[in-house]
């Protein structure tokens, strides 16, 4: 049980964690999950709308606080993902 931190430890990290960067994991981990609720064989398209509204929402609170191509690059899977809604509604419009 060494290799586990102690509790002091684990503060610690929390003091010098920055809520940016877990705000950077986040928008990633939802992007991720907006496009996997976009396959057919598991499309649920509301919540992919809320992995988009979520990142329309977040994003702005990172502005100065993170590099810009950062959130470039955001604003970039943001356009994917909602063209990628756009077309599986379509798809199941059609359906």
């Amino acid at each position: 049980m060494a290799d586990e931190p102690s509790a002091d430890e684990l503060v610690e990290e929390l003091r010098r964690a920055k809520v940016s960067d877990l705000l950077v994991h986040t928008l990633s981990m939802v992007a991720s999950m907006g496009f996997a609720k976009l396959a057919p064989e598991g499309r649920d398209l509301e919540q992919a709308k809320i992995a988009i509204e979520a990142l329309k929402a977040l994003m702005p609170v990172l502005e100065g606080d993170v590099d810009e191509a950062v959130l470039r690059d955001f604003g970039q899977v943001l356009a994917n993902l909602q063209l990628a809604y756009a077309d599986a509604a379509k798809a199941d419009d059609t359906a």
